[in-house]
C-alpha cells in the first residue's frame, strides 16, 4: 500500500522543484515495462502537482506491450479486464531535469499500482522490491551496480539496410579498429561523452568512467553501486535512456542491442553484487582471493538458477548471438578469481571489497529484472548454501561439461516452468513474462527476412 506519509514527502519534491525550476514547462513520465522499453506520457506544466496528488492513470496494456510496443492478447490484461486503468506514481527522489530533450523539459520515472493502492505484482520495479525484501527478512542488503555496454551507431542505415558505426563526433572518422583502452577513441567521443556526463549528472546518476571495449565504436560506463538496488536498477534504467538521447544530438545512435555486428563483440550488462549484515559489513568479504563461504555459495546459487533465468538475463532473439567463446561473452556456467573468461568472476581487490562481477546478461536486459534474478540466485545459494564447485583457472572456454543455454525458445520454457523463479518473482509475473515472449517469439519468426531469400529463393 502507498504510505501516505512519503505521499506527502514526494508532494513537497514537486512543489520545490517547480519553485526552483520556473523554466520547466514539460514533464515526461517514464514507466519501463516487461521488454524494458521506456514508455509514458508528456505532461503539461499545470499537471505536476496532480501527478504527485493523485497518480496518473496508465492502462493495463502498457504494462505487457511486446518490444514493439504492440498489445500481447495472450496475457489475459487486455479485452478480457477491459484494458482497465492501473495507478502511475512517481518514484521518489527522481524528478530531474533532462537537458537532452530541452531546456525547459523534465522527466520522473514512475511506478505502477492498483486503483487501491496495492503494487501491480507486473512492475518490473516491484519485483525487484519483493526481492530485496527477502533479504531483509534474513538481516541481510544486498549492494549492485551494473556495466553496460553499447556502440554509437550511424543514423542512417548501410546501403544494404544493416548498421554501421558512427562516425567520432570530434573527428569525423569512422572507427574501424577494435582498439580496446583506446585514448584516442575516448578523444574523439569527447563531445559525446562530455553531453552524456552532465545528463547523467543532471539526472542524479552516478555515471563514472569510460573506456574504449573490445569492438569498434563500442564503448562501456561503469555506474556506481548502491546498498539500495531499486536505485541501481532506476540508474541504470535513466542512463541507457539518456544516453540514447544525447546520441540523437549528435547525429547518431546508441544501441544497447546484445550483437549488433556478427562479426565482433556483443554488449553485455555486467552486474556487479555483494551481501551486506545490518551494520553494514561485507559478508562476502574475506583476505582469500575466492571470498567467505557465503560469497561461494551466492555463487553456487546462481549456476543453479542460470538456466531459469536466460529468458530475463537474454530477452530476445538477438541476445543468444552474444554468447560465442573467446568474445568476452561467456559460454559455460563456471566461476573464477580475476578471471574474465568466466560466468561469474570475483574481481582483484582489497578483501573488504569482495564481491562477484555476474558476466552473463546482455546489454539489452531489463536492468530491474536482471537484478532481480540474480538477487534471488544468491539469496537462494546463500540460504541453501549451494555449493558452486571448485573455481575454474586458466581458460574458461574451453570447459565443455555444461554449456550456458543458448536457445531463446527453450530459455522461455525453463523459465516458465522454474518453480524457484515463480517463488521469488511471483506466479502471475512468471507466467505473463513467458506469455509476452512467445507472443514475441511468435511475431519474430513470423516475419519473412532478407536473409531467408538470400539462402533460399534460389537454392531450395
Amino acid at each position: 500500500m502507498a504510505d501516505s506519509n512519503s505521499m506527502i514527502g514526494e508532494l513537497k519534491e514537486a512543489k520545490a522543484f517547480l519553485d526552483a525550476h520556473p523554466e520547466m514547462q514539460f514533464f515526461e513520465i517514464i514507466y519501463t515495462g516487461l521488454s524494458g522499453v521506456p514508455r509514458g506520457k508528456r505532461l503539461r506544466r499545470h499537471e505536476l502537482i496532480p501527478l504527485y496528488e493523485q497518480g496518473r492513470f496508465l492502462p493495463s496494456s502498457m504494462l505487457v506491450t511486446d518490444i514493439t510496443g504492440q498489445d500481447v492478447e495472450q496475457t489475459g490484461l487486455i479485452w478480457e479486464g477491459g484494458d482497465a486503468d492501473k495507478i502511475g506514481r512517481p518514484v521518489p527522489g527522481r524528478l530531474t531535469m533532462a537537458p537532452w530533450l530541452g531546456k525547459d523539459i523534465a522527466q520522473v520515472p514512475v511506478s505502477v499500482w492498483e486503483l487501491d493502492g496495492k503494487p501491480v505484482d507486473l512492475d518490473p520495479r516491484h519485483v525487484l522490491a519483493n526481492v530485496i525484501a527477502r533479504f531483509a527478512k534474513d538481516g541481510l542488503v544486498p549492494v549492485a551496480a551494473c556495466e553496460l555496454e553499447f556502440f554509437l551507431l550511424d543514423a542512417a542505415r548501410a546501403a544494404d539496410g544493416g548498421v554501421q558505426l558512427a562516425r567520432w563526433p570530434l573527428t569525423g572518422a569512422r572507427p574501424t579498429q577494435h582498439d580496446q583502452y583506446s585514448l584516442r577513441e575516448m578523444q574523439e567521443a569527447e563531445p559525446f561523452l562530455r553531453e552524456l556526463w552532465g545528463a547523467a549528472d543532471a539526472v542524479n546518476v552516478p555515471l563514472e568512467g569510460a573506456i574504449s571495449e573490445y569492438a569498434p565504436g563500442q564503448l562501456e560506463l561503469t555506474l556506481k553501486h548502491h546498498a539500495d538496488v531499486l536505485r541501481s536498477a532506476d540508474d541504470a534504467i535513466l542512463y541507457k535512456h539518456a544516453a540514447k538521447g544525447v546520441a540523437i544530438r549528435h547525429g547518431c545512435e546508441v544501441t544497447f542491442m546484445a550483437k549488433p555486428f556478427a562479426q565482433h563483440a556483443g554488449s553485455g550488462m555486467h552486474m556487479h553484487v555483494s551481501v551486506n549484515d545490518k551494520s553494514g559489513k561485507n559478508i562476502f568479504a574475506s583476505d582469500a582471493p575466492e571470498g567467505s563461504p557465503e560469497l561461494r555459495h551466492a555463487i553456487g546459487g546462481m549456476k543453479a538458477l542460470l538456466a531459469d533465468s536466460m529468458a530475463i538475463l537474454a530477452p530476445n532473439a538477438n541476445s543468444y548471438r552474444r554468447f560465442r567463446a573467446n568474445s568476452y561473452a561467456p559460454v559455460a556456467p563456471v566461476w573464477g578469481v580475476n578471471n574474465r573468461t568466466c560466468a561469474f568472476r570475483i574481481p582483484a581487490g582489497a578483501p573488504h571489497t569482495r564481491h562477484i562481477e555476474h558476466r552473463v546478461a546482455g546489454a539489452d536486459a531489463h536492468p530491474a529484472l536482471a537484478l532481480a534474478v540474480l538477487l534471488a540466485a544468491v539469496h537462494h545459494g546463500i540460504t541453501s548454501k549451494a555449493d558452486p564447485g571448485p573455481p575454474v583457472t586458466g581458460d574458461g572456454y574451453t570447459e565443455t561439461q555444461e554449456r550456458i543455454p543458448t536457445n531463446w525458445f527453450a530459455a522461455v520454457d525453463r523459465f516458465a516452468d522454474s518453480a524457484l523463479l515463480k517463488d521469488y518473482l511471483g506466479e502471475r509475473f512468471v507466467s505473463t513474462y513467458a506469455s509476452v515472449k512467445r507472443t514475441e517469439q511468435e511475431r519474430f519468426f513470423g516475419a519473412i527476412t532478407s536473409l531467408d531469400y538470400d539462402w533460399y529463393l534460389r537454392s531450395a
